[in-house]
């Protein structure tokens, strides 16, 4: 058997609308998007490639389902929020003004919603993981 350490991970997400989707992650998140199907929106980013599945029902989870690392979270907060992304505040969390919450080793997270009410992150890490 191949080894999946090796494999590009492919992500999902669901949307009840797939045109209301493929402008979010293009036009704001500003992904490639490879493919575009009655069934589903294809996008491309980082090198993983993210599946977005038409549905008939979506109950949004409470939780994260999808998340990027990046370098600087400040600066990708202020572009996103200035394409309309607006950042999500969670009572008992110490956030600063951009919704960034920082944990006690230091690294930086914030949640957005994509237009179906999917949580995604951000994530800063204080250390360098890639290392």
């Amino acid at each position: 058997m191949a080894a999946l350490a090796d494999a590009e991970v492919v992500a999902f997400a669901p949307s009840l609308d797939l045109e209301r989707s493929r402008r979010f992650y293009a036009d704001v998140l500003d992904l490639e998007i490879v493919e575009m199907t009655s069934f589903a929106c294809v996008a491309r980013g980082g090198g993983t490639t993210i599946r977005i599945a038409r549905v008939n029902d979506l109950v949004p989870q409470p939780f994260t389902i999808l998340g990027w690392v990046v370098p600087d979270i400040a600066a990708i907060i202020a572009e996103l929020t200035a394409r309309g992304v607006k950042f999500h505040r969670y009572e008992g969390m110490d956030q600063d003004d951009g919704g960034v919450w920082t944990t006690q080793g230091g690294d930086k997270i914030a949640w957005f919603p994509d237009p179906d009410g999917n949580v995604f992150s951000l994530t800063e890490f204080a250390v360098d993981t890639t290392a």
